[in-house]
């Protein structure tokens, strides 16, 4: 069975790719470079359903674009 996780991709000023799931607590996990971390976060994400209590995952609404003046 295969299941679709929405995953945050971000890289640092040292260009590591940190990645995260947020539908999973804590599932966070980075690489050096993108097939890495893309390699990482399926590792996670198998490791943290492992933990996860049955429908407790949160439900993932959507990613939003906000201006904030500053």
């Amino acid at each position: 069975m295969k299941k679709h996780f929405p995953i945050v991709i971000e890289q640092d000023e040292d260009n590591v790719f940190i990645v995260s799931c947020p539908v999973l607590k804590g599932c966070h996990t980075y690489g050096y470079t993108y097939p890495e971390a893309m390699k990482n976060i399926k590792e996670a994400i198998l490791l943290c359903l492992e933990d996860e209590p049955k429908g407790k995952r949160n439900h993932f609404i959507g990613v939003r674009d906000l201006e904030i003046a500053i």
